[in-house]
């Protein structure tokens, strides 16, 4: 599935409206994000969902960029001068939507690789394995048989050694 062109008109119905909104919203905060980093723009944006809540992005801050629009002073446009502080915490906040990105992807493989692994070789019921599958399977279960008696044996004795230090420890005492 990969993208498709939506026709620009109201979404009726509220779900999907909300839904589309949010997703919109923070795609149109990212790149407001991105403009300000790449060019050093002052952005700000204010945006109303459809049930009013408001929600504002701003760089360096929505109060110094309006404040700079109503004003339009040219004293108060030099003070207005993004700081190095928050040009560091702009591009520390990229890095980190960057990484993020990464982590997600990273994550899915993850995700896609446990579910490979647990699917298991034989979907149909024994009863409906041929002769080939079904000595397949023994060998399996039998090559599993012995890993299980390796393990209990090293557990027995680690166990076993556990005891005898306790025991020695509680003679020395």
């Amino acid at each position: 599935m990969g993208r498709r062109k939506i026709e620009m008109k109201m979404v009726r119905d509220c779900n999907s409206r909300q839904v589309t909104f949010s997703k919109r919203r923070n795609g149109l905060f990212k790149k407001a994000s991105e403009l300000a980093t790449l060019c050093a723009a002052q952005v700000a944006i204010v945006v109303f969902s459809p049930g009013g809540k408001p929600f504002s992005f701003g760089h360096p801050s929505v109060e110094a960029v309006s404040q700079r629009f109503l004003n339009e002073d040219s004293k108060q446009n030099a003070n207005v001068d993004e700081d190095d502080g928050v040009q560091n915490l702009n591009e520390e906040l990229t890095e980190l939507l960057k990484q993020l990105e990464i982590e997600k992807k990273r994550g899915k493989e993850l995700e896609k690789a446990i579910a490979d692994q647990s699917t298991c070789k034989y979907k149909k019921p024994i009863s409906q394995l041929n002769e080939d599958e079904l000595m397949d399977m023994k060998t399996a279960l039998e090559a599993l048989r012995e890993n299980l008696k390796s393990h209990i044996k090293d557990i027995e004795a680690s166990s076993s050694l556990l005891l005898l230090n306790k025991a020695t420890k509680g003679s020395d005492n």
